[in-house]
């Protein structure tokens, strides 16, 4: 029987066991060296990141040729445009290509945990966010197709992936599946 670990990753922790220097890592939150992330998720984005016992299971949720969905929402800089959100649902050309098309829509802004530290303040200027649903897993992807369309991302949570949510997981707690 396979264990799956819905985690739900704080800001600023590292997506690796070993240490390289001051900054929190997985090691902080488990001591089972059997479990494994699967991928990864940038150590200023926040939200679900799995860790399984099982290789074949880990490859089915991380290997391109799966394509499982990956849900985020992104805190964005300024309102959002009807015009940027078209450009990141027929997809954006980035430096290492195209990206695949995203589903993208504007959400109201939603209840989440506070961060911390807490997103820079600016009365001046407005956010939005943005849900992005894709199914590629380039480097810090979200974060350069909001920048492509001109609203550069302030706060990323990863919500989902695949058929698995974060729900009722606040920062640094999991819950295991067994499949």
């Amino acid at each position: 029987m396979s264990r799956l670990i819905l985690f739900n990753k704080p800001y600023g922790v590292l997506c690796q066991f070993r240490r390289t220097d001051d900054k929190p890592t997985l090691a902080d939150f488990f001591d089972d060296p059997t479990i494994h992330p699967c991928g990864r998720l940038d150590h200023d984005s926040e939200g679900l990141l799995l860790l399984t016992d099982d290789g074949k299971l880990n490859s089915r949720i991380t290997e391109p040729r799966y394509k499982l969905a990956k849900t985020y929402w992104a805190q964005v800089d300024h309102v959002i445009t009807d015009e940027a959100l078209t450009a990141l649902r027929r997809g954006v050309s980035l430096n290492d290509g195209m990206t695949a098309p995203a589903k993208a829509r504007q959400l109201a802004e939603p209840e989440l945990w506070p961060r911390t530290p807490p997103i820079r303040y600016r009365a001046s200027i407005p956010t939005s966010w943005v849900e992005l649903v894709i199914s590629e897993g380039r480097n810090r992807q979200v974060r350069r197709m909001t920048a492509a369309v001109g609203f550069p991302t302030l706060r990323l949570v990863r919500m989902q992936i695949g058929e698995w949510r974060i729900d009722g997981l606040m920062p640094g707690e999991w819950r295991e599946i067994r499949l």
